[in-house]
């Protein structure tokens, strides 16, 4: 069905209701700085049911400027629910710019009818929402979508199989594929995997049910994940069973007919939507963001990349200035054919280290790809080893096992951290550079060439890239795990992305290369056996043998300008 432009439509004039937004998303707003200045007083239309595809009550709240004339359409669809901080955030901040803004509760969340089935739903439910938009009287044809995580999920739903009348998308550190949130080379991201399991369950029942079932995880999160077997312990954290969750932990492999259409990967190869990305540099879904990135360049969508200091949640709280400003200009732009706020070039990121902002052409940039190599002595070395014999070796004990420390998780204990206390322990290897002459940018990808061997031939290792200020303080700035399948006592070849980064080393800061066996409870703990982790019940120790052939692999830039 075509768009239905204003001139088109029949019947009475619609006449806006008087309620206004909830007390607490107004005084949540007033806490806000740095935001735009207001143009419209808001009104509130609460809700509202809206039939989803199987004939479902989806429950929607309508927030529009109080003014005359046409103003487009966002449509904001969450299984988290239609309050704190959703509403002020999407509701009331974007009505007050000029946007009608529907805000609806997924199936089986947030008071809207039927079961909520992680993923299924989406791209039918979206389409029924568009359909029952065309009969509103205040839709003017034109639509756009924002929101972020697992609303970016459902943007991706109905990009599918794109309406007419959408014109412009917003995925705010968001999802595409629901296996990759959950898994990373055959290892389970647990702690994700908790995280998602509270949100999911809680958070549309509102901030209270939602902070109560978090501080309760958090009290229990070392029974749960050092539990054998840790398949089912989730239950008393999480206030009992969560089907779904028992479903993601126990399929591993992406070919499971299991997550088949759980990717929405195909939406943006051959999306024509303009379609803005956001994200952070220590966002739980930052790789995904990439790859949507180098999925629409390449199916010639127009398309724009913003990446910030941020982790998945302070992208939505202290970097909210700059992700609504980059969200407001884009839907500006492609829906009120206003393109003052876009800024000159397709990508923004975040430098790490300068603290700056430098605007760039495409992503990743032009990089030469730079090997630093381990030497004896703990030694991180720009000269080719001459042999492939074995370095170093440690021990990795899964009943103690290597803890994770910050990185892109979806907790509060994401983000750059102080290595030192990690890199003290006998299972963690480190190969440091001397003290840099003049400053080293890496920009773009970076990855692990690792020749291992191991006494047992099971075992992950987990690698990661810091920056040692000239104190001997240690940051990580991006890492990456790979699950070992080896031969017993045989060296092999491995390579292990470990997502991206912008960074500037200054001078007098060395290069540092850590590896160990894992990161718990950031990764299910390898039980050593082959074993599936969620199953196993007895543990063995492994010996980890890194070889001289091994390597770090970073994009070095010719300087940032």
């Amino acid at each position: 069905m075509p768009p239905r432009m204003p001139d088109a439509v029949a019947g009475p004039a619609w006449v806006p209701p008087a309620g206004k937004p909830p007390l607490s998303s107004r005084l949540m707003r007033a806490t806000w700085r740095g935001l735009p200045t207001k143009r419209h007083e808001v009104g509130w239309e609460p809700g509202l049911v809206v039939p989803a595809a199987d004939g479902s009550p989806l429950i929607t709240d309508h927030y529009f400027p109080r003014a005359e004339g046409d103003f487009p359409t966002l449509l904001v669809r969450s299984p988290y629910g239609r309050g704190l901080p959703w509403s002020p955030q999407y509701g009331l901040l974007f009505a007050e710019q000029g946007f009608h803004v529907v805000l609806q509760s997924c199936r089986g969340t947030g008071g809207s009818g039927g079961t909520f089935d992680l993923w299924h739903n989406e791209a039918a439910d979206g389409q029924a929402t568009v359909s029952w938009l065309r009969e509103q009287p205040w839709f003017n044809g034109t639509l756009g979508t924002v929101g972020p995580s697992y609303l970016g999920y459902v943007q991706w739903a109905l990009a599918l199989d794109p309406p007419p009348e959408l014109k412009a998308m917003v995925v705010q550190v968001g999802l595409h594929d629901p296996h990759a949130l959950f898994h990373a080379d055959g290892a389970l991201r647990l702690e994700n995997a908790l995280a998602v399991g509270v949100g999911m369950t809680y958070q549309h029942q509102g901030m209270g049910p939602f902070l109560r079932a978090t501080l309760r995880l958090q009290r229990r999160l070392r029974d749960v994940t050092t539990a054998r077997p840790l398949r089912g312990a989730y239950v008393s954290a999480l206030g009992g069973e969560v089907p779904w969750l028992d479903d993601v932990m126990t399929h591993p492999d992406p070919k499971d007919t299991y997550w088949r259409g759980a990717s929405l990967a195909e939406s943006a190869e051959r999306l024509g939507v303009p379609t803005a990305l956001i994200t952070g540099w220590h966002d739980a879904l930052v790789d995904q963001s990439f790859e949507q990135y180098d999925r629409l360049r390449r199916a010639g969508c127009e398309t724009a990349l913003l990446v910030g200091p941020w982790t998945h949640t302070s992208a939505l709280q202290q970097g909210w200035p700059e992700v609504f400003a980059e969200s407001l200009a884009w839907l500006r732009a492609h829906l009120c054919a206003d393109p003052s706020g876009l800024r000159p070039t397709a990508v923004r990121v975040h430098i790490g280290g300068e603290v700056a902002w430098r605007d760039l052409d495409e992503w990743p940039p032009a990089a030469a790809a730079t090997s630093w190599c381990p030497a004896p002595g703990g030694h991180l070395t720009r000269q080719a080893p001459t042999d492939a014999a074995p370095l170093t070796s440690f021990r990795y004990d899964p009943a103690d096992p290597t803890p994770s420390l910050g990185g892109p998780l979806l907790s509060r204990t994401a983000g750059p951290r102080d290595n030192s206390s990690l890199e003290a322990r006998d299972d963690v290897l480190t190969f440091t550079s001397p003290p840099l002459t003049e400053p080293l940018d890496i920009v773009g990808p970076v990855s692990a060439r690792l020749s291992i061997s191991t006494d047992t031939g099971h075992a992950d290792v987990f690698t990661r890239l810091c920056d040692v200020d000239p104190r001997g303080r240690s940051v990580n700035i991006c890492d990456g795990l790979g699950r070992l399948r080896t031969t017993e006592h045989v060296p092999s070849q491995v390579t292990v992305p470990m997502s991206a980064t912008a960074h500037r080393f200054a001078v007098g800061h060395r290069v540092r290369w850590q590896i160990s066996g894992g990161a718990h409870p950031r990764y299910a703990r390898n039980p050593g056996t082959g074993e599936p982790p969620v199953n196993a019940t007895t543990f063995a120790p492994v010996r980890i043998t890194l070889h001289t052939d091994s390597a770090l692999v970073l994009p070095r830039s010719s300087g940032l300008t």
